[in-house]
């Protein structure tokens, strides 16, 4: 049996993955009880995760290299850097600074993949890593994509597009949810449109 493995992503109505310049904030500054709560209880179950490098060096110069140095106090980041974690990369080498720890891949990001899905005893969760993801996708290794709606368009500020480049995909809306009475989460089951 393979692990299942879910892009979770979060989103601007328009289709960015975040935004520059601005003054919108953490989460565009939309984030809510129910929101943080369902953040951590997704984060709070076993699993492992995958990065790309870029995503990976992101979330430490964010939130601190080590636990010691995070100036962030958000349970849900705290929790989400607990977890073991693989990072796939032909630039980054050796042990990284990851309190759950983490370990770098060289090689193919879908043959690495393909072998973690075969060899995990728990399910697998990227968040962000767009490109990492668009490639899976298309190799048809993710089995499910997340996709948290934040109540907001970034016309002017938008970057990171998430489907940028990606293939053409069927979705099924295989679970839903609003939270704080305007975001959005979405879980579909993407299948390569023939």
């Amino acid at each position: 049996m393979t692990a299942t493995y879910t892009f979770d992503v979060f989103s601007s109505l328009d289709g960015f993955g975040s935004y520059d310049g601005g003054d919108w904030g953490g989460y565009w500054g939309k984030q809510g009880p129910e929101f943080l709560d369902r953040r951590l209880a997704l984060y709070g179950e076993e699993q492992r995760l995958v990065f790309g490098a870029n995503t990976y060096r992101q979330f430490v110069q964010l939130l601190g290299s080590s636990t010691e140095q995070s100036g962030v106090g958000d349970p849900v980041n705290t929790r989400m850097r607990s977890l073991p974690a693989t990072v796939v990369s032909t630039t980054l080498e050796g042990t990284l600074d990851w309190p759950g720890g983490a370990n770098v891949v060289s090689g193919d990001a879908v043959d690495i993949v393909a072998r973690l899905k075969e060899e995990s005893q728990v399910p697998l969760r990227s968040h962000g890593s767009l490109s990492l993801n668009r490639a899976l996708m298309a190799a048809g290794l993710v089995d499910r994509i997340q996709v948290t709606l934040f109540p907001v368009i970034t016309g002017q500020t938008g970057v990171d597009p998430i489907f940028q480049d990606a293939a053409d995909f069927d979705l099924e809306l295989i679970e839903h949810r609003t939270l704080d009475g305007h975001t959005q989460e979405l879980i579909y089951r993407p299948t390569l449109h023939a």
